[in-house]
Formats: C-alpha cells, structure tokens, sequence
C-alpha cells in the first residue's frame, strides 16, 4: 500500500524540508521512502548525480532510528573518500543536530579525542572510509561487539567506485566480518549515480547478505547537458589557433565564436591557453587522468597567470598531496563567490558538493564512462546543466608515421565515451569473475591479526565463506596457508594453532597494511614546518621535484625517516608519482570503431575536431579497416586493430606471442594497449586469420598464456602469495579469454 513518504518522515525531518524551503520531494526521495519504509530488503538508489540521493537514503533511515533509536551505532556510513566524508558530515551534522543524533567520522584525519567518544558511548552515525573500517577491525576488534551490535544500516556512497577491484572486495569483506562478530543484520543502502546495469549492481551490493535488493524505479527529469570537444597539437611548431566554438555552445549551436581564447602571448601548449582562456572570471574544475599530469598542467596555468601578469588562480587537489593543501582547495570551491579553478584528478570526481561550479574540463579522455559521468557531475548543482569540455591533445606524426600513430586515439575514445551513454546508457558492469588471491592474503592476515590465535579449519571458516572467495577452492587456500608459514607470514604454535608471524607483523603493523590499492613507496616533502605532500622516488640533493603545482629544488633526502626538505624555485619539470593503468571495457573500443565507420556528426565538436575526426574517418576508409582488422603497412609489417577492452586485448597479445608466433613466423610484436598491435609474418592476412582462429578455438588452458617463469605480480600483495596462485590468478581472473575468443570467431566470419 502507497503511503504519503513526507508525511511518514520524522517531524524534525520535515522541519528541515521546510527550512530548506523545498515545495516537493524529488522523485528519488519519495522511490527510495516508499523502499526503505515499505520492505525490510537492500536498497540501491541510482540517480544523477546532485538529485538528492544523500537525503534520499537518509530521511527515511534517520526518521526509523527517531522512532527506534539504536542501543549501539545505528548507520554505517561507508564512503571512498576523506574528502567525501568530510563534505557529508557538514551536512547530516546540520540534519541531525537539533535532534541530538550524533554524526561521527572515523579517518586518519579525524582526531583521537572524537574517536574516544564514540568508543565511550557508540551512537548515531559512524562515517568511515574501507581503510579506517579495515583498521577499526584489526585494533578495536573486541570493540566490535558494542561498536555494532545493534547496527541497522550500511550505508554505501559512490558505490560503482568500489565494483571493479580489490577495494570493493576488501569493503565487502570487511562488512560480512564486522556483521558476523557483532551479531547484526543490517540492511545495505547503495547510492550511485553512474551504474549501467542496475540488476548486476543489485546483485553485487547484496552479496552475502542473505537478502534480495529493491532497485526504485521512478522518473528522473531530463539531464541536460552542455559539451564540447576541441583537439590540439601539442608541439608549437603544428600547433592551429585554438579558435573555435566556445564551450559553452550548446548542442544545436556549436560553431558560436563569442568565446574565442585571445591570440595574444600563446603559451608553447596551445591546449593549456586554451582552459587559461576559458577558465578566467569562472570557478572551474580542470580534470587530468594522472597525478603527474595534474602537477605539469597546474604549473603551466600558474606560469601563464605570471607571464600575463593576473592574479594567480589555480589550485591543485590529488591523492599525493597533504591534508592541508587538499582542504584548501575544497574549502576554496565551496565558497559560491570564488573565482579560483582547481586542477584535480578522481580525488574531486567522486560527490562531493563543491558549490557553484561553472564548467568542468577534462584533458584527454578518461578510461570509463563512469568516470566521465561523475566528473561532469560535478558541474550543474544549482539549477543549470552539467557542462564539461574535453580538450585533446596529440602528438603531431613524425613524417614517417605507419597508420596506427596517425589516429587520433583520444579523441576517438572521448567521442566513444560519451555516446556510448547516450545512445546505451551503458556504464561498466561490475567485474565479478575475478580470482583475488592477493585480497585473500590481505584478509587472511588481517583476521589473524584481530582474532589471535586460531586452527587453520577455524581460519578457513572465517575467510573462505566471504563473498569475495566464492571462486577459491580449499586447495588453494591450503597452498597459501602453507606459503605462509614457509616465508615466515603466518607461524604454527605448539598447540597447532596459526598466528602472525614476525615477518607477517611487519607488514600488518605498518598502517599501509590497511589499504588494497598498490601504492609507492612514499616521501613526505616539506617545506621549513610545511608538509606539501609525497613523491616517490625522490631525486638526489640539488636536484627539482614538482608537487603542488610547483616546483621545488631538493635541499636534503633523509632515506630512513622517508622525508625531502625543498626550497621553492621556479620553473616548470615533470612530476612522478608512479604509473596510473587503464582498465578499458570493450565496448568502448567497439564505439571507437564505430566512430570510425559512420559518417554522422556529433554537435558537441568544435573545429579543430572536427576537422582532425574527418582526417581520422578518410584514413580508416583508404586503409581497408573497416573491412579487415589486419592493415599491410609495408614489406612483412602489419598492424592489427582487435577493438578489444584491456583484459581481452593482453590475451589475445600472448596468444599471438606464445601460441601462434612459430606458426606465422611472427616477430617484433609492439602493443599500444588497447588500441592496437604492430608486427611482421611470413604468412598472408588469410593464413593468419587461420591459424589465429585454429589456436583461439582450441581447448588450451589459459595457463598456458605465461611465460614459464613469469610471476605477474598484478595486485598490492601479490607477491608474498605463491607463484601458483598468482600464476592462477593473473590467467583465470586477469585474462580475458573468452572475450578474445568471441573476437578471433568474428574476424573467421569476415
């Protein structure tokens, strides 16, 4: 039975509506009251992003704990940022306050003093991050208990972010644990705004805990967007004017030139004049797909506001830099009458309300639809449509070039990207088929470290049965646990119990044990008392590092404390941080081909674009692409062009390296994952596709696409896991086997 969601609300819940002087509930916070009020089940809420999801979630949750208060922490609130954590505390604090439901957040950089009144009296909301979870389970375990027995929500935000890797995994685990060891029975809350299969989703969000998922349906509104896309040379000498439409072109009107950047003082990257152009008099985000890129482009900026004497206007947001420096730039942004633009990576992508945002701008193509919905939801918060523009740059050709380094590859996936959500509503599924032995590690050793002392049938019966294990045998896990106590990980006791060992403790007792994500041996760089941030790799004394948009030259490296002391210079140098992979789906590579092959316009291309896209086109037409994969670039060289996504494009790589080199006489085969795979042969494009089909076709094991001594460490704890396992991992959980197969069939169709 429908009942009235406003009315059902708490009335301090309908007090703040009033205050906030809303006329109506949107449509997602009557789906999600009629979700949350109406069955006992998991909720996934997905809507665009600024829609209301937060309050969606919580009005209801809150007004149930009014009506019931909890003995115990009510909601777990589980989010993948600090940052994100932050801006959700401000505002459930205000939500909250007046009915005296306590808020409380639990990170790194949450001080011991408001961590202690939780413990002393556990109430309200807890906000975490999965690493502050991970530690709360190893150092508070016999916390746990009263920290959650009465727990009632968990509440996960950007929960897309979490579906493609070990930190979804981990977070996941972590919540079957923490559930398991208090003797709770939460109902788990999803909130998202970029999930392309809502099922796959539902299904993920519920795994392992004994309940179905209720997905609301309900009418959203029209989006709205406003998009460019413009394309630059990077080197001067072939660099074009950035002259064109201006960003703020709407589809139907693209070739305004109101907007135009000035001509005057052009800075040797044609692309950055072009956003110093556009950003000026406007707050602005400017997203970069490397921490590495975000240093040299913020740079850059601040030179530019130097050599046209203005006002420096340019801040920077990464995971590398300080507490200090990320706050800055996030108190800066929320601040409505700011004009300063920040050049950030997915550090700001995720929903966090950074205010009147004007535009987004994005530099190269991101790797995932999902990720440029969010970071073009960033814009459009206060009643305007989203706005992002994509500036690509390229490299200009040598004379010489061979066929595949003349395409455009960015600007194709950007295009790729952008329709695959408009024509699909695509966004990348959940990748669920995976063999996480490193995970397996991590929560083996993490289990051990919060329990104590326990019989390898009762450690096996607290790991195995997660979730995330579901694909790992018992034999497996006997092989790691017996890895374990051979390298020292894991010790036996003279009661044949298992515990940590010294060197096991080692690695659980650094605080970098807490996180999944592989991460770089780090310095902290400071500046006199300043910390700035950290760089790996630090170079020696009188050499430069590059870390908050500026650049430094090294004073002193202390190699034991893990520390730079620097003087600021100026000038502009590379940065490193350490390397930042792509995993790319499929089915953008597919729409990149199909960018290619039609000949229809999109209206969000300026000038520049579209006249390199038109190039891109007539050159796939003349090289016979579209009717063969496999190009003739002279003599015994080709080029093959698969359209496969990373994991399907690697196995068809060693295929063709381990498998079919003898047979097609194949040598010297360079990849440019994934676009595209040069070598020579000594046999015709129809023998090829032959032998290809012949090999992909046969009932191999994919363990035989290693090498015979290859350990492909692929994940943070990969390697204190034995090489079997990894070995196992990488070929059955890694590899993408059976989307190559899929190809070669078709290419034998041709």
């Amino acid at each position: 039975m429908k009942f009235n969601v406003f009315d059902r609300y708490a009335p301090f819940i309908q007090d703040f509506i009033y205050r906030s002087g809303w006329q109506t509930l949107r449509g997602v916070q009557n789906a999600a009251g009629d979700a949350i009020f109406g069955t006992q089940d998991n909720v996934l809420l997905t809507a665009s992003t600024a829609s209301g999801k937060t309050e969606a979630a919580f009005f209801p949750i809150l007004t149930l704990l009014d009506e019931n208060p909890s003995a115990t922490v009510g909601v777990l609130y589980i989010a993948p940022l600090k940052a994100l954590i932050n801006d959700q505390f401000s505002r459930l604090g205000e939500l909250c306050q007046e009915q005296g439901i306590m808020v409380s957040r639990w990170h790194g950089d949450v001080p011991q003093t408001q961590k202690r009144r939780l413990l002393k009296k556990p109430q309200g909301i807890l906000q975490i991050t999965p690493e502050s979870l991970e530690s709360l389970m190893i150092n508070k375990h016999g916390e746990i208990p009263s920290l959650f027995g009465d727990l009632r929500f968990i509440v996960i935000d950007e929960i897309h972010s979490l579906m493609r890797g070990d930190r979804g995994g981990q977070t996941f685990c972590l919540i079957e644990r923490l559930c398991k060891l208090a003797n709770c029975h939460p109902r788990r809350i999803g909130l998202s705004a970029t999930i392309g299969n809502p099922e796959e989703a539902g299904k993920f969000l519920a795994a392992g805990s004994g309940q179905g998922t209720v997905i609301p349906r309900f009418e959203g509104g029209r989006e709205t967007w406003r998009l460019s896309m413009e394309h630059f040379w990077k080197s001067e000498e072939f660099a074009a004017s950035p002259v064109g439409a201006a960003p703020e072109a709407k589809a139907t009107s693209p070739d305004s030139e109101s907007d135009a950047p000035s001509q005057q003082e052009p800075s040797a990257e044609p692309a950055i004049d072009y956003i110093f152009e556009h950003t000026r008099g406007r707050k602005c985000l400017v997203f970069t797909n490397s921490r590495e890129e975000c240093e040299a482009v913020c740079q850059q900026l601040r030179q530019l506001c130097e050599v046209k004497h203005e006002p420096e206007r340019f801040l920077i947001h990464h995971g590398n830099l300080s507490a200090s420096y990320r706050e800055s730039a996030e108190v800066d942004m929320k601040d409505d009458d700011s004009l300063m633009s920040v050049c950030a990576t997915a550090t700001l992508e995720l929903g966090i309300d950074i205010g009147r945002l004007e535009r987004a701008y994005q530099l190269d193509a991101p790797f995932t639809v999902s990720g440029f919905l969010q970071r073009m939801g960033r814009t459009g918060r206060r009643g305007t449509p989203s706005e992002m523009h994509f500036v690509m740059r390229e490299d200009h050709p040598q004379p010489r070039a061979m066929l595949p380094e003349t395409l455009p590859w960015y600007l194709l996936q950007g295009i790729a990207l952008i329709q695959l959500y408009v024509e699909e509503r695509f966004v990348e599924p959940p990748r669920t088929d995976r063999l996480p032995f490193s995970l397996l590690y991590h929560q083996t050793m993490s289990t051990l470290a919060s329990c104590g002392e326990m019989t390898p049938a009762e450690l096996a019966s607290r790991v195995l049965p997660l979730n995330a294990f579901r694909r790992i045998s018992q034999d497996d896990y006997r092989v790691l646990l017996r890895h374990l106590i051979k390298t020292d990980h894991i010790n036996r006791t003279e009661n044949g119990g298992l515990v940590v060992g010294i060197t096991g403790e080692r690695i659980v007792n650094n605080y970098k044990f807490l996180a999944v994500f592989q991460e770089n041996i780090e310095y902290t760089v400071r500046c006199g008392p300043e910390e700035l941030g950290t760089i790996c790799k630090p170079p020696p004394a009188g050499e430069k590092v590059a870390i908050a948009g500026r650049v430094w030259v090294v004073d002193e490296v202390d190699h034991k404390r893990r520390e730079v002391y620097v003087t600021l210079v100026k000038g502009i140098i590379p940065a490193y941080f350490g390397d930042v992979p792509g995993d790319i789906h499929t089915r953008i590579l597919e729409r990149m081909y199909g960018v290619l092959r039609e000949d229809k316009p999109y209206p969000y291309l300026l000038t520049h674009a579209k006249a390199r896209l038109a190039e891109a086109r007539e050159a796939f037409a003349k090289s016979g692409m579209e009717v063969s994969p496999l190009i003739h670039l002279g003599g015994n060289m080709y080029a093959l062009f698969p359209w496969l996504g990373t994991y399907a494009f690697l196995a068809l790589e060693r295929m063709l390296k381990i498998r079919c080199a003898d047979r097609l006489g194949l040598k010297g085969l360079s990849p440019s994952r994934p676009y595209f795979m040069t070598f020579t042969m000594k046999v015709t494009p129809a023998q090829f596709f032959q032998i290809v089909a012949e090999e992909a076709q046969s009932d191999f094991d994919p363990m035989t696409l290693l090498y015979p001594k290859e350990n492909p460490v692929f994940e943070k704890y990969d390697e204190y896991v034995p090489s079997e396992l990894v070995r196992k991992g990488f070929a059955l959980g890694v590899l993408d086997v059976e989307g190559m197969r899929r190809r070669v069939a078709k290419w034998v169709a041709l």
